[in-house]
């Protein structure tokens, strides 16, 4: 049996807060795969935008870039809350994914993507956020990319890595790089190298 959106009723929902996104109170009940319907059930769900990432890569100087930025949600993190990621931003009304990736590319790296691949696109922590990402590997120069970066009207204060491979490979097996895009981006990347680097060389 499957089920689809019809086997879900939503009996109300309230904000709860409101701001960067929003907390909102569900009260519903589900079918059971035994059969039946669950009894009124609550669950809380941060209501996001959706998002878009890139793991940009340069196939000449076989290196990749990463971005370096505080996150709040590695507050407690040690020994740092600055994690290492690759390029991602939350899409605007009217734009699409790769439009998304094409923008934070510019702002956060400074670099205008050229080809771009299609990675995944999956829910971020549906167990609580309907976040949905898209992400994407995209070619470009990076010879004079490493440097700051960052709107500061949003204050966004990143520094960018250009580093070879290899070292982010490592830097993804042995827990330097520890978020979840990142590591599916870099995992399908490893998987994908030698091909792609003969594709956009």
């Amino acid at each position: 049996m499957s089920f689809s959106g019809d086997d879900v009723e939503v009996l109300g929902e309230h904000s709860q807060w409101r701001g960067f996104f929003e907390v909102v109170n569900v009260s519903l009940r589900h079918r059971l795969f035994e059969g039946g319907w669950t009894r009124e059930i609550e669950r809380v769900v941060a209501r996001r935008r959706q998002a878009a990432g890139v793991l940009i890569y340069d196939p000449t100087m076989d290196c990749l870039a990463v971005a370096e930025q505080f996150r709040i949600g590695a507050l407690k993190r040690k020994p740092s809350p600055w994690l290492m990621e690759l390029i991602a931003g939350l899409m605007e009304e009217g734009e699409s994914p790769e439009e998304v990736a094409r923008r934070e590319s510019l702002e956060e790296a400074g670099v205008e993507l050229q080809a771009i691949e299609r990675v995944a696109a999956y829910y971020s922590s549906p167990g609580g956020s309907d976040e949905y990402f898209h992400l994407y590997c995209a070619s470009a120069d990076l010879s004079a990319a490493a440097g700051q970066y960052g709107l500061a009207d949003e204050n966004e204060d990143i520094r960018l890595h250009v580093l070879p491979v290899a070292e982010v490979l490592a830097m993804a097996d042995d827990g330097r790089i520890d978020n979840a895009h990142s590591l599916v981006a870099i995992n399908w990347f490893a998987r994908h190298h030698q091909r792609l680097r003969a594709k956009w060389s």
